[in-house]
């Protein structure tokens, strides 16, 4: 049988594709329940006695599996690299939103705890009903700046997410060789 007819599955470990899968649940979640929870009249109470209690509880799990699967990568010799039949660009293409994608998966949430600990109007983080420390001082100036903050990194990480899955996508689909196919990598 010839070789291309037989693609190689470098896999990610069981660990990483459990938190790679368990996350992308978390953060499309989020980024739902934030569209829109932001989207609701202020005198619905469910957008402030369900929705932002809820956003903030699994926006700190979605913080912590984040870490967790960092340290977990960290820790894994030999991971996957970028497939050498994938084109040059397409490699460095995979870097870099996946190292983005990181670097906005710690960001935002600290983001959004930032806004949470200086606006004056919080009661806090709660995490599951756990009460969580307040790092910032109150103040609604700095409120504001990390709110933007918040929301402009918060729709970059839907737009690399939205970039990931659609070179996800056409690696499985569209490229006629199916070495390609980086999805099974996660699978």
């Amino acid at each position: 049988m010839n070789p291309i007819d037989q693609p190689t599955i470098d896999r990610y470990p069981t660990s990483l594709r459990v938190l790679h899968w368990v996350r992308a649940v978390l953060v499309l979640g989020l980024l739902w329940a934030g569209w829109h929870m932001t989207g609701m009249n202020d005198e619905v109470a469910s957008k402030f006695e369900l929705y932002y209690p809820w956003h903030k509880s699994f926006g700190v799990l979605t913080f912590l599996v984040v870490l967790t699967q960092l340290a977990v990568r960290f820790r894994t010799p030999n991971l996957p690299q970028p497939l050498e039949t994938l084109a040059g660009y397409e490699r460095f293409l995979s870097r870099l939103i996946q190292r983005a994608m990181y670097v906005l998966l710690v960001i935002v949430p600290l983001m959004g705890y930032s806004m949470s600990s200086t606006f004056t109007m919080s009661d806090g983080v709660f995490f599951f009903g756990v009460n969580l420390p307040e790092l910032l001082p109150k103040n609604d100036d700095w409120f504001v700046v990390f709110q933007w903050l918040h929301k402009v990194l918060a729709y970059s990480l839907l737009v690399l997410i939205v970039l990931h899955v659609a070179g996800a996508l056409k690696h499985r689909f569209y490229d006629r060789d199916p070495r390609n196919d980086v999805l099974r990598r996660m699978l």
